[in-house]
């Protein structure tokens, strides 16, 4: 998969700054991209809208409240040590929330993230559980989709985030799982730039053919396990932030304030591997910048001008020293020597289309959901 079209011409939105390194981009006559216009068309329902987003929070907590009566917990909180985590607790107990903060541990957490994990539980007194992963199992799935040379080199994460909230929050008996995304900062990033984690066919294969360790204990989280948290426990994920007015700026300030938070150098940079993968990996072997989406969905949200996503863009995201230094303990960490990497990082990328998949099926399965829910 050339990621890169050599065969079409560069073009940039003209409102944005998606561009042709997604190729399934498409352009309107006045050359905005498919990415901004399906934000805004979304952008109604899904982020705050003032008074109207205030009463439906009000009427929310109530529910979650009225759901944790007799019990330890109202809901369970995926937390990372990021800003958008960190927040959402915040936000949680400022609501008056009883909630349980989950980390799912995959072994890469940078000590700052961890700090601020463990700060943000003390100083909002509320209890922290770390669900940790079985690190050979886990190091064996995460080299398999580095050496399947595609860019969802995080799905092993992604899939294990949900599972692990999920498991927590079913042991506790709770019926509400709070997450940090949110459609202000997050609100575009293209599918070919990273497909669906909840595909099991697609991890099974890739697993399958790289992987050399058994998984016998990595939580996984496909369309079954969906269905059954969802449908038979009664389990709804609820993205809070897009509750309340929310600039990462702003939340930044807040958490350090209040909370003694420390900032960890990038958006994900919470997470070594994921610093790694989205500062260096992904521009240098498939020319992906995630800051493209990230400042085209900051845009379109009002938070950053086009000229600012402009001018942020010129700044490398990495230097030579610092590739030599992460690529070193990744390498180590993985098992692998640094020659491996390389070669590695020397092969042609690819994508989920390149191996066996259910995504056909997934759409349809979905479709039908979202039909169904009306």
């Amino acid at each position: 998969m050339d990621y890169v079209n050599p065969s079409r011409p560069y073009q940039q939105c003209t409102r944005c700054v998606m561009d042709t390194t997604d190729p399934e981009i498409i352009f309107d006559e006045k050359g905005v991209c498919n990415h901004c216009s399906g934000f805004y068309e979304r952008l109604s329902h899904r982020i705050y809208r003032g008074e109207e987003s205030d009463r439906e929070l009000v009427l929310l907590v109530k529910k979650m409240k009225r759901a944790g009566k007799g019990k330890k917990y109202d809901c369970v909180i995926g937390i990372s040590g990021g800003i958008d985590s960190s927040y959402t607790a915040w936000v949680a107990v400022q609501q008056g929330l009883r909630p349980l903060a989950v980390h799912m541990d995959n072994g890469w957490n940078s000590e700052e993230a961890t700090r601020n994990i463990i700060n943000v539980a003390k100083k909002l007194g509320i209890d922290y559980q770390s669900y940790v992963l079985d690190y050979e199992e886990f190091k064996d799935l995460q080299l398999s989709f580095l050496r399947a040379s595609v860019p969802e080199m995080e799905t092993p994460t992604d899939m294990a985030i949900p599972a692990a909230l999920h498991k927590v929050a079913a042991q506790f008996g709770v019926k509400y799982i709070i997450s940090g995304g949110n459609f202000a900062t997050e609100g575009i990033l293209p599918r070919m730039w990273h497909y669906n984690a909840k595909d099991m066919k697609y991890l099974k294969a890739i697993h399958r053919r790289f992987g050399r360790v058994k998984l016998k204990s990595f939580p996984t989280f496909g369309w079954r396990d969906e269905a059954w948290y969802k449908l038979v426990r009664g389990i709804r994920i609820i993205y809070l932030l897009n509750y309340v007015p929310y600039r990462k700026s702003d939340a930044m300030k807040l958490l350090e304030e209040r909370l003694g938070w420390k900032y960890y150098g990038g958006k994900h940079y919470e997470s070594k591997y994921t610093g790694f993968v989205q500062s260096y990996i992904l521009p240098e072997k498939f020319h992906l910048d995630y800051r493209k989406a990230t400042f085209s969905t900051q845009i379109c949200a009002g938070a950053m001008t086009r000229e600012e996503a402009f001018t942020a863009l010129q700044a490398k995201t990495w230097t030579p020293e610092g590739v030599a230094r992460e690529s070193e303990y990744l390498a180590k960490k993985l098992g692998i020597t640094v020659n491996d990497f390389e070669s590695i990082m020397q092969e042609k990328p690819l994508s989920y289309l390149d191996y066996p998949n259910g995504y056909r099926f997934l759409e349809k399965l979905y479709a039908f959901y979202r039909k169904w829910m009306g």
